[in-house]
């Protein structure tokens, strides 16, 4: 699956890749270390994610869809006969 970044927000995921290896593990990453594990999570991690946030919206719009089909309903008028 290919993520689409700005170039501001892979700096910012490689620092604070790079952070939480200095304050959680005490380990100085470099910054292709730090691309190492962003690529990673990328491929293999983030569409786990993914997939559970498209399933979500999924379920969110079918509500929604629901809704909108009772609220259509309550359009129809009696036919007399």
């Amino acid at each position: 699956m290919f993520y689409k970044l700005t170039k501001e927000q892979h700096e910012q995921m490689i620092e604070e890749i790079q952070y939480f290896f200095s304050s959680e593990r005490d380990e100085e990453l470099s910054e292709f270390a730090a691309e190492r594990v962003l690529a990673f999570i990328k491929e293999s991690i983030a569409p786990h994610f993914y997939n559970m946030a498209v399933s979500d919206a999924k379920i969110v719009i079918e509500q929604q869809m629901m809704s909108m089909e009772e609220e259509i309903l309550t359009l129809e008028r009696p036919i007399k006969r």
